[in-house]
């Protein structure tokens, strides 16, 4: 079975949807952040505070194009869908997902946004950030997943479901 690269914002379940996914399609799993910060050596936020929201992006893009899987669920970094090169090295083996989930429901979930790692500019808002970065991931999606309104464990059998169909 070809990857399966879930793209959205952060708090939108990437990560927790994925391995519960990995685990019901009998894939394997990663999460591109941690692979991030292990090869950096450092947490994310670090890497945002030091490089600033495009140095980020850039040392995120290479490691990104750096990895190669197979078989595999790979929940990516919410800001992996405005890389052009990331994505095209991730849709040359996968089926991007986006997960989509609306803002209120994001803006709930997102209680550490300042110490999250998430690449924001300064002075932007979580509001912002959300209105910004919709385009880039319905444009580089082959399907969206709703996720309003639905706990994990539906979340999770939409998305099985979803995929073996595609």
């Amino acid at each position: 079975m070809r990857n399966i690269v879930l793209v959205g914002m952060p708090g939108c379940g990437k990560s927790t949807i994925g391995v519960l996914a990995a685990k019901a399609l009998m894939m394997n799993f990663v999460d591109t952040d941690l692979s991030l910060q292990e090869k950096a050596g450092k947490p994310l936020q670090q890497m945002v505070d030091e490089l600033g929201t495009e140095g980020f992006s850039q040392v995120e893009e290479d490691c990104i194009c750096g990895l190669s899987f197979e078989n595999t669920v790979i929940a990516t970094g919410g800001s992996v869908a405005l890389e052009e090169k990331a994505m095209e090295h991730l849709k040359k083996t996968g089926l991007v997902v986006f997960i989509h989930l609306g803002y209120e429901a994001i803006e709930e979930r997102l209680s550490n946004i300042k110490t999250r790692g998430i690449a924001m500019k300064k002075g932007q808002t979580l509001r912002d950030l959300y209105d910004y970065r919709q385009p880039f991931y319905y444009r580089c999606a082959d399907v969206v997943l709703e996720t309003d309104g639905l706990d994990v464990e539906q979340t999770v059998a939409k998305l099985v479901e979803m995929v073996k169909h595609a």
